[in-house]
C-alpha cells in the first residue's frame, strides 16, 4: 500500500513526530530513510523485504547492519544514492 493511502496517524513519519521512534516498528523506521519505493511497490514493502529473511532480505536489522554496498547492490530499488545513504547510517 503506497503511504499516500493510508491515514495521516499510520503515516511512519507523522507516526513518528506524534509518538515518537519507539511507536514504530523496524521497517517504518527503515522506510523513512529510503523514502520511495519503486513502480509495484511501495516503500514499506521494499523496506520489509529488507528485512526479511534471507535470500529475500538480510534477517533483520542485525543483518542490515553486516550489509556492505556489495550487498545492497542486489536489492531492486536500491540506486547509487540509496545504497550510499544506507551504507553511511548503518556506519553511524
Amino acid at each position: 500500500m503506497a503511504l499516500k493511502d493510508l491515514p495521516d496517524d499510520a503515516r511512519p513519519r507523522e507516526k513518528l513526530l506524534a509518538r515518537g521512534p519507539g511507536a514504530l516498528s523496524d521497517a517504518e523506521l527503515l522506510a523513512l530513510l529510503l523514502r520511495t519505493g519503486l513502480a509495484g511497490k511501495g516503500v514499506l514493502q521494499l523496506a520489509a523485504d529488507l528485512l526479511a529473511p534471507p535470500p529475500v532480505g538480510f534477517g533483520g536489522i542485525a543483518g542490515l547492519l553486516h550489509a556492505g554496498a556489495d550487498d545492497l547492490k542486489r536489492v531492486k530499488g536500491l540506486g547509487p544514492a540509496k545504497r550510499a545513504e544506507l551504507v553511511a547510517v548503518l556506519e553511524l
